[in-house]
């Protein structure tokens, strides 16, 4: 498809299939229960369960969310004979690191993960002179077919449970605990769910994750709900109960387009829920949050990066609760997406600016060791 000229009057270009979108994740086994998957109540119903008091469930939930360790021999105020038992009913492996490559002078540190049934996903942890993010994937692949994302061109193999999105971070904050990371010892301040999958296509167990993200120890990490950024493509209904959950995270709309003709074609949701819709809800969101939304736009060159449609988005957006993140798109192996050129990025980046908008690009990182989402996993081998 050209993109470089103004979409043609409705109506008057030939109906296109649109592209297979994968919302339901395919039956596989369960992953094993975990602490992290349990409220506050039913870690002390499940501790109950074994024959043990209640408050067990309390002095364990200490040692994995506020002391970072899943280790029984470190939960010494635990009787011996019962911390394997717990350990092994409650704190599973769930998670084993495959592959781990360092750049960024070792502060950006990407991991891939083997979870209990063999499915490989991603996790990436960046250091930042004012924070550490850590970036969580939500499904093992995507089903939401965007042709420029190299996990949208895996396919869907299955959504993550709660506990596995939350030992991603756990993980990540082991890892700056111990100094792993260049800077020397410190905590993960920001999580983005911008990792491999859809969030809002798995919605219960994200929603479940974010609470254990953000509860206060010993329920949960403790991290601000404020520093957790969810992301969609647009999935209008979610977005909606997204809103109606009353949390102050962050929501980030990868928009990528600001016509339908083009975003149809980028963004494949979009044949279900257009451009107007999508942004009717993401408005609907900044009002019941108070937080601004983050609109997600990777430039891509000749295809979506040209003058008008920076105006158009401009207008789009003018005078709403909203800021743009421009991504320079960082090309999967063989695609025929490729970043922009810098003029035209710059030029981009002034006309958002003259219709009042704010706008930053993103620093991208990673771009050595196969950064965008999903390379790594599609380049290792199970």
């Amino acid at each position: 498809m050209s993109a470089t000229t103004e979409p043609a009057p409705a109506g008057s270009a030939p109906k296109k299939t649109p592209p297979k979108l994968v919302f339901a994740a395919p039956r596989r086994g369960k992953p094993p229960r975990h602490l992290a998957d349990l409220t506050t109540d039913e870690r002390r119903e499940a501790v109950a369960a074994l024959g043990e008091k209640p408050f067990r469930a309390d002095q364990l939930s200490r040692h994995y969310f506020a002391r970072l360790t899943k280790d029984p021999a470190d939960m010494t105020d635990l009787p011996a004979a019962l911390r394997d038992r717990l350990a092994a009913e409650l704190l599973p492996d769930l998670l084993t690191p495959v592959r781990e490559l360092a750049c960024d002078g070792g502060k950006t540190l990407k991991t891939v993960w083997r979870a209990f049934d063999g499915v490989l996903f991603e996790s990436v942890l960046m250091r930042y002179p004012d924070r550490a993010t850590m970036c969580v994937s939500s499904q093992a692949g995507c089903g939401m077919n965007c042709p420029f994302c190299a996990t949208g061109q895996a396919g869907l193999t299955r959504n993550l449970s709660t506990a596995e999105i939350v030992e991603q971070v756990a993980a990540g904050a082991r890892a700056m605990a111990a100094g792993r990371v260049a800077g020397g010892p410190g905590r993960v301040s920001n999580i983005v769910f911008m990792g491999m999958g859809e969030p809002l296509a798995n919605y219960r167990a994200v929603i479940g994750a974010v609470r254990r993200i953000t509860d206060p120890a010993p329920a949960g990490l403790g991290i601000s709900q404020r520093a957790v950024t969810v992301s969609t493509v647009g999935l209008v209904p979610a977005i909606e109960k997204l809103a109606a959950e009353d949390m102050s995270v962050r929501l980030a709309l990868s928009l990528h387009a600001p016509d339908d003709e083009l975003r149809d074609e980028l963004v494949p949701i979009n044949n279900r829920w257009k451009v107007e819709e999508v942004l009717d809800a993401a408005w609907h969101y900044a009002d019941r949050s108070g937080r601004r939304v983050s609109i997600e736009y990777a430039l891509i060159k000749d295809i979506n990066d040209q003058a008008w449609r920076a105006d158009l988005l401009g207008r789009r957006l003018k005078g709403h609760r909203v800021h743009v993140n421009l991504i320079p798109l960082n090309p999967t192996p063989g695609s025929k997406w490729t970043a922009s050129r810098p003029e035209d990025e710059r030029e981009f980046v002034r006309r958002l600016e003259a219709h009042g908008v704010p706008v930053t690009v993103r620093d991208t990182r990673g771009r050595e060791i196969d950064g965008a989402c999903g390379q790594l996993a599609a380049a290792t081998k199970e």
